[in-house]
């Protein structure tokens, strides 16, 4: 299918960067003589989101790092800075968002007084009964920040001596600290073969003594090699299908910068993460007998029969990820007599699936 300018446009304007969603929320309305047994809702949009896991690597130089070689016999010290960004996971998954152009008004007189359960912002989760659909969702990641360096511990500031800290000079400094770095490691041998002046009482000092020692070692080597800093950054990003895109493809929902992880689709400091939407079905119409089109009952609590398409996602010429979703805009609104839910001897109850409007399950009232 030809897509016009608009439309691409539309379909890019439509993925932004979002925050997480919080704990749903429920609200219960009956159908009772003060509002006429009326109950209003609104069907909802699906919307895709994809949920990106990078990770943050900072590499720093060590003041000392040309004399690594030196007093350390290093050869690859880490000599300029260098910051990268990698992409450790992308998950989709969706959710409903109301669709103003779906709302409806369904009347429920009954001495038992129907009610209808919605989301906050107007959609069904439920009809008669308090109970709604449970919906699986996978363990999304969380963001993880950096670790302090050798070179950020209490550590750092005490293996300093007066002398290092007043010297202008770097290559004075630089012998200085080789020094300091080799009186601990003997302190540190001389422990450990039970030979120094003084031994720790017992083994929980002897363990916060040679952990204090392993800290201003990896201090003092870090002067020399340089430090490397890794954080995880997550974002979710979301894409609404529309119901005239059956396909679509490499739409840019985000960029992954080296720099600032994970940046919006516009911002060309970064490399393109793309999304493509496969139609698989659309929703279509129960067909009665004759093969035809079944019309919507009269005064019929809509519910949406949704479509179903492929989503995938990639980056750097490989896919990240892929799933099969239902989407409330590949499919149609059909609806339930009202009478099923307030027939006095057998009423029913209906679940609905907050993201696509479909009706998920259906049975007796008061089971």
């Amino acid at each position: 299918m030809k897509f016009s300018a608009k439309t691409l446009i539309a379909a890019a304007l439509a993925a932004s960067i979002i925050a997480p969603a919080s704990a749903q929320q429920v609200q219960k309305l009956s159908a009772t003589k003060a509002n006429e047994y009326g109950l209003a809702y609104t069907l909802p949009t699906t919307v895709v989101d994809v949920t990106l896991e990078v990770e943050l690597t900072t590499q720093l130089p060590g003041e000392f790092a040309r004399y690594a070689r030196k007093y350390l016999n290093a050869s690859n010290p880490i000599t300029e800075e260098n910051r990268s960004a990698r992409l450790l996971s992308a998950t989709i998954t969706t959710h409903g968002e109301a669709d103003p152009e779906q709302r409806y008004v369904i009347t429920l007189k009954s001495t038992q007084a129907p009610f209808i359960l919605l989301t906050p912002d107007g959609r069904p989760l439920a009809i008669n009964t308090e109970t709604i659909a449970s919906v699986d969702k996978p363990q999304l990641p969380v963001s993880r920040p950096a670790e302090p360096t050798p070179l950020q511990t209490k550590a750092a500031h005490q293996v300093m001596t007066e002398e290092m800290i007043q010297s202008h000079s770097t290559a004075k400094r630089a012998e200085l600290a080789a020094q300091q770095l080799y009186a601990l490691r003997q302190t540190r041998t001389d422990l450990i073969t039970g030979q120094a002046d003084q031994m720790p009482p017992d083994g929980r000092a002897m363990e916060l003594v040679t952990s204090t020692l392993d800290a201003q070692e990896a201090a003092l080597v870090a002067m020399f090699l340089g430090t490397t800093s890794v954080s995880t950054q997550v974002a979710t990003v979301s894409f609404t299908p529309s119901a005239d895109a059956d396909n679509v493809s490499n739409i840019v929902i985000a960029r992954i910068s080296p720099t600032d992880g994970i940046v919006a689709a516009d911002d060309l400091s970064g490399a393109p993460v793309t999304l493509s939407m496969k139609t698989i079905s659309r929703g279509e119409l129960p067909i009665s007998e004759k093969g035809e089109p079944l019309p919507f009952p009269k005064g019929g609590i809509a519910y949406t029969i949704p479509g179903q398409a492929n989503i995938t996602v990639d980056y750097e010429g490989r896919k990240v990820a892929s799933a099969r979703v239902d989407v409330a805009a590949l499919g149609t609104v059909y609806g339930m007599a009202p009478a099923n839910f307030t027939d006095k001897k057998s009423a029913i109850f209906a679940r609905f699936d907050p993201a696509t409007g479909a009706i998920v399950i259906t049975g007796p009232k008061d089971q």
